[in-house]
């Protein structure tokens, strides 16, 4: 089976690209590179790989790649409220109209596994469990984006989308963004942090069960078609304030100080129930515990910054 990934040498995309591999499939991901990473250079000995430069809205090169798929898993966007809102232009070209062309240069008999995010359910009380039926309410054009090419993709034939928690775990395409990331990178770098919004909630899920639940839906799909599911760690419905704590566990020296200096666009404060997706077959186990020791362990590797003497 032929999986195409767009955005494959992303974040998620370099580690589900390896996921797929390991399960059997061949592999081709399409990626510009746009932020200046390296391609996933540990992959091109695998037969099963291929790698093709280009951008996912460019029609001839999206209709040759899709028309030798079996599966679409569209990765590439503009993620993030902050991004989406520099460059709307930019933001919508790909997070909504590039998935809008996947859709409509696949045929019926094309799976199209399509990663949302669970910032889509918008303001909530931070008390109540938001399931796959809570009303989609994004405030943010990133939000907003992400919940239309969701409608678009639901609507078709052959469709399943994940509204991701907030993503954590080490990628060769690093982004210290990700709120856990962010943490404990300032917790092993700088030794403190200033957070505001302490008491809003969110849920997690690591990179690694992100990529597991993907060849999940390849394998055991056609119990969940044409419906959405949270994909997200249980046991990982925390405050801001509640992770600071956790890290301070591992990074004893982190200092945390809580004062209200700014908001989240996205005005994220919910917990999240991923019943469904148990149901479904597929539960996330990998914990924040495992995930603050990993990021303690890569961030070893980064070395130097660029531009300062530390």
């Amino acid at each position: 089976m032929k999986v195409l990934v767009t955005g494959g040498a992303g974040y998620i995309g370099s580690i589900l690209s390896e996921h797929l591999l390991d399960a059997g499939y061949h592999v081709t991901a399409v990626d510009n590179l746009s932020y200046g990473q390296l391609g996933p250079f540990h992959l091109a000995a695998n037969p099963r790989y291929d790698f093709v430069f280009g951008d996912v809205r460019d029609q001839r090169i999206m209709a040759k790649l899709v028309s030798q798929a079996d599966v679409l898993i569209p990765l590439a966007a503009a993620v993030g409220a902050p991004l989406c809102d520099r460059d709307p232009v930019f933001a919508r070209s790909v997070n909504l109209e590039a998935v809008e062309l996947l859709n409509r240069l696949r045929s019926p008999s094309q799976r199209i596994l399509y990663p949302t995010t669970n910032s889509g359910y918008g303001t909530q009380s931070g008390e109540v469990h938001c399931t796959e039926e809570t009303a989609l309410e994004p405030i943010s054009l990133y939000g907003k984006l992400k919940v239309q090419a969701e409608a678009e993709v639901l609507n078709s034939p052959n469709s399943i989308t994940l509204r991701l928690a907030t993503v954590f775990g080490m990628s060769p395409r690093m982004r210290i963004d990700l709120l856990v990331n962010h943490f404990v990178y300032e917790a092993v770098t700088r030794g403190y942090l200033v957070i505001f919004e302490k008491h809003f909630k969110r849920n997690y899920v690591h990179i690694r069960d992100v990529a597991g639940c993907f060849v999940h839906c390849i394998q055991n799909g056609d119990g969940m078609l044409n419906r959405p599911f949270n994909l997200g760690l249980d046991a990982a419905n925390l405050s801001k304030q509640e992770l600071a704590e956790k890290i301070q566990e591992y990074v004893p020296k982190f200092y945390v100080h809580y004062s209200e200096v700014g908001s989240d666009p996205d005005k994220r404060n919910y917990i999240v129930s991923n019943q469904r997706l148990r149901e479904a077959g597929f539960e996330a186990r990998r914990s924040l515990d495992e995930g603050i020791r990993e990021l303690i362990k890569g961030y070893r590797m980064i070395g130097r910054g660029q531009f300062g003497n530390v």
